[in-house]
């Protein structure tokens, strides 16, 4: 096994930052009335702006594949270029199609060469899953080096029109404000962009981030899907498939829309984090006074208390001062998420050599989380 190194990293948000007030005029107005929601969510959330790929009149302006070949493009140098590209691993919550592959689609775009494809599907972790078949592969010594990304086009799954076949069942908002929090709250809460990260087995570049172990726990078989699209939720907390209703029902029931059973949430999320941290730091015998930098990914800084609390409560309480975050203004950007936030801390000029580096990345899909551990070399 050879050692795998991030060497270089970038980024592509779409277009300008767009602010709190400005959202619902790039999403638009279900049933043509302001959101009762927004307001309440943006204020929990602490995101001032995000990005995304659509114009002020709601057009898209670009896919997923092409931010996430945007991201790529940036990895590209003269002592790196797209036909030196061995694997390209590509990880997202929102492909542009269910076939091909969204790997495969990001490869068509980049003209290159033959090269191996791995896509990852899933929510948030689909990014960390995408690291970590590329950090297998180069430590393998399968290849010698590995393009790995993670992206997010969801502003298009959130646009009105996508609910107005549903606004008979919108004017019942007021009987049943959960349906307003499963489906309208996450329109105030994803953004768009995507980020790449370039590793090879040898140390190049400025402060390249030597990854010492990745690990990965799901609770899926003890806890029901909690965050879901394509589908919805049963009684008995299955996932009936989008295939499985009539063509006319995909709208009327807003199927492909992306929902979220916030009680569940609240309920798992954090401590399952917590327990799975500690699992984690232990299995590698690494303690809190070990980590410089804490990247964790939250959705919403609601969470970031209850966070802190959750892991003190676990015996690994990760002192403010070492957290990093940029999520208020860069936004919740799902699976690329994570990417942005090392992508912003490798290029602001804080890291020195031997400074340490915790990925944290929860995934509510069905309670799965991905951790990683870097060294600054």
């Amino acid at each position: 096994m050879v050692e795998v190194y991030i060497t270089k990293s970038g980024k592509f948000l779409p277009n300008k930052p767009v602010s709190n007030d400005e959202m619902e005029a790039f999403l638009g107005l279900i049933n043509n009335t302001a959101s009762k929601a927004r307001r309440i969510v943006l204020r929990n959330n602490g995101i001032s702006t995000r990005y995304y790929a659509l114009d002020a009149e709601g057009n898209p302006t670009h896919t997923n594949a092409e931010l996430t070949c945007g991201a790529i493009e940036t990895l590209f140098d003269a002592n790196f270029s797209a036909q030196d590209l061995e694997l390209l691993s590509c990880g997202t919550s929102t492909p542009d199609n269910l076939l091909p592959s969204h790997a495969a689609m990001v490869h068509g775009l980049l003209k290159n060469r033959s090269v191996e494809l791995n896509s990852s599907s899933g929510v948030c972790n689909a990014g960390m899953n995408a690291l970590k078949f590329g950090y297998l592969s180069v430590k393998s010594g399968n290849t010698s080096n590995a393009v790995c990304t993670g992206s997010e086009r969801v502003s298009t799954w959130m646009l009105a029109d996508k609910f107005e076949n549903e606004v008979i069942n919108l004017k019942n908002l007021e009987e049943q404000p959960i349906i307003a929090f499963k489906k309208d709250f996450l329109r105030w809460m994803l953004s768009d962009g995507a980020a790449a990260f370039l590793l090879e087995n040898k140390p190049k570049g400025e402060n390249p981030l030597k990854i010492e172990w990745m690990e990965a726990f799901s609770y899926a078989h003890e806890l029901e899907a909690c965050m879901y699209a394509g589908g919805d939720k049963m009684e008995d907390g299955s996932i009936k498939p989008w295939s499985n209703y009539k063509t006319s029902e995909w709208l009327s029931e807003s199927v492909f829309s992306i929902k979220q059973d916030v009680k569940i949430l609240d309920k798992h999320i954090l401590v399952k984090g917590a327990v799975s941290m500690k699992e984690a730091l232990a299995k590698n015998n690494i303690k809190v006074d070990d980590i410089t930098y804490f990247l964790p990914h939250v959705s919403s800084h609601y969470f970031v208390s209850g966070l802190y609390k959750a892991l003190a409560e676990e015996g690994v309480e990760v002192p403010m001062e070492k957290w990093f975050m940029n999520l208020k203004h860069v936004g919740n950007v799902g699976s690329a998420s994570i990417y942005l936030m090392l992508e912003e801390l490798m290029n602001s000029g804080k890291l020195k050599k031997g400074d340490t580096i915790l990925l944290s990345v929860p995934e509510s899909g069905r309670f799965s989380y991905a951790y990683a551990y870097l060294t600054v070399c």
